[in-house]
C-alpha cells in the first residue's frame, strides 16, 4: 500500500502548510505532532525527576523514563537493561571510544574505519590515537561509493566502527559481510546507525554487532536524545563514562560503586522528556510498514536521478539502492 504523503504532511506542523518543502532529512528530521504532544503533556502533568524520588510525579517520570527505553529496546530487537540513554549519536560513539577503548586497546592495536564515516565515528578514534598510540586503518570506496570491503585487511583489527548507510552517499553497508569478518578476527563491532535507522529494520540480535548508536532527531524525535546499545557483557566490563547523579551504588570517603548498566552511563538528570518523545515518534513511526517506506524511497531516489541526470555539467556520486 503506497503512502498518503499529503496526509502525513498534515501531521507535522512544519510542514502541514504547504509553504514549508524540507530535504534535509539526513541532518534532522522534523517532528511530527503528536510527538510534541506527548512532550508537552510530560511537562505538563508528569515532570519529576527518575529514579530518586518516592512521590507520585516521580514514580510516573520514572515509569514514563523506562517505558520509553523500553520501546526504543523493542524497536531495535535489544533487551531494556542493554539500551543506554544518551544526549546524541556522537556521545554514544564517544562514549564507547572512552570507556571500551581506554580499557581494552593499547599500543599498537588497530581500529577499522571506512572512508563513508561521519566525523562523529572519526574524532573519537584519532584521539584514542594521539592517547594510546593505537593505529586506524580505512576500507576504501570504490568509484560507485561501495565499501571495498573484500580488500580490507580484518586480521589484526581489535574494533570495527563502521556506520550503516551513509549520510553523503547514501550507500548501504553490507553490516553482515564486516561483522561476521570482525568476529572472525576476534574484533568487536560498533554501527553507527544515525542515517540508517529510519530506512532499514534493525534488529541488533540477528545483526550480532557488539553495539550500536543512533540519535532520536533523525528518527521524527526531538534533539538532545540518542541511544547506545551495547551487549551485555561489554557494558558491565565497562567503566563510568561521567560521574554524579545516579551513576552510582554507593559513595563513601574513600572511594565508590557504580550502579549497573545502563544507569551507570546515565550521569546526572537524563533527558525525560525528550525519551518520551523518542518512544513517541518510535510508536508513530511503526506504523508505516518497512516494505511501504522501502518502495517510496525507492520511487523519489528513482525520481531524483532522473531529474538530476538532466542537469549539465553534474556528476551523481554514489549509486541509490
Amino acid at each position: 500500500m503506497a503512502l498518503s504523503t499529503a496526509q502525513i504532511r498534515q501531521e507535522f506542523p512544519i510542514l502541514g502548510s504547504g509553504e514549508v518543502i524540507y530535504l534535509d532529512s539526513a541532518a534532522t528530521a522534523q517532528t511530527p505532532q503528536i510527538v510534541l504532544q506527548e512532550m508537552d503533556n510530560f511537562y505538563k502533568e508528569e515532570k519529576a525527576n527518575v529514579h530518586r524520588g518516592m512521590h507520585v510525579l516521580a514514580e510516573r517520570a520514572t515509569v514514563a523514563y523506562e517505558a520509553a527505553r523500553k520501546r526504543v529496546a523493542d524497536f531495535i530487537g535489544a533487551a531494556p537493561h542493554d539500551v543506554v540513554f544518551t544526549k546524541s549519536c556522537t556521545e554514544s560513539i564517544n562514549l564507547v571510544a572512552k570507556t571500551w577503548g581506554r580499557a581494552n586497546l593499547k599500543q599498537g592495536d588497530t581500529v577499522l574505519l571506512s572512508l563513508l564515516e561521519h566525523h562523529s565515528n572519526i574524532v573519537p578514534w584519532m584521539q584514542l590515537k594521539e592517547e594510546l598510540d593505537i593505529n586506524i586503518e580505512w576500507i576504501e570506496i570504490d568509484d560507485t561509493g561501495k565499501l571495498m570491503i573484500d580488500d580490507a585487511d580484518f586480521a589484526n583489527v581489535k574494533f570495527v566502527s563502521i556506520t550503516g548507510l551513509s549520510n553523503v552517499m547514501g550507500t548501504l553497508t553490507d553490516l553482515q559481510t564486516v561483522i561476521e569478518r570482525a568476529h572472525a578476527a576476534d574484533a568487536k563491532v560498533m554501527v553507527d546507525a544515525a542515517q540508517l535507522i529510519v530506512h532499514r529494520g534493525i534488529d541488533v540480535a540477528d545483526l550480532d554487532c557488539d553495539f550500536l548508536a543512533f540519535s532520536g532527531h533523525k528518527l521524527y524525535g526531538p534533539t538532545g536524545i540518542g541511544v547506545l546499545y551495547g551487549k551485555r557483557e561489554l557494558l558491565e566490563q565497562m567503566p563510568p563514562f561521567l560521574g554524579g547523579g545516579m551513576m552510582i551504588d554507593r559513595v563513601t570517603r574513600d572511594g565508590f560503586t557504580s550502579a549497573e548498566a545502563p544507569q551507570k552511563f546515565e550521569a546526572g538528570t537524563p533527558a525525560i522528556a525528550e525519551a518520551v518523545g523518542l518512544s513517541a515518534a518510535i510508536n508513530w513511526f511503526r506504523q508505516y510498514s518497512w516494505n511501504d517506506i522501502e518502495s517510496h524511497e525507492k520511487i523519489l531516489m528513482r525520481t531524483a536521478v532522473a531529474s538530476l541526470s538532466t542537469v549539465e555539467g553534474l556528476e551523481i556520486l554514489g549509486r541509490p539502492e
